[in-house]
């Protein structure tokens, strides 16, 4: 189960960049077809929203790469702080 999560820490690094990577190319594309500003303003406000999710993936895919989540705890007295 262990080696899943690492796979999918994996998947979460790449689906961040890809994600994020499809976002912009289409923000390009959108505003060189209506270079207008209400294109540039909407387009510029998703990807700068979009950011921190991406980071988000990447950091959470990371995590589990790294094996942060191999040993999770089966009842909350079990957490400690």
């Amino acid at each position: 189960m262990n080696q899943f999560k690492k796979f999918l820490g994996l998947v979460w690094m790449i689906f961040g960049v890809l994600a994020y990577g499809m976002l912009l190319k289409t923000c390009l594309e959108q505003i060189r077809s209506k270079p207008t500003t209400d294109t540039i303003i909407q387009w510029s406000i998703f990807a700068i929203i979009f950011l921190p999710i991406a980071i988000g993936f990447l950091i959470f895919g990371w995590l589990a790469f790294k094996g942060a989540y191999d040993q999770l705890p089966e009842s909350s007295e079990a957490v400690e702080d």
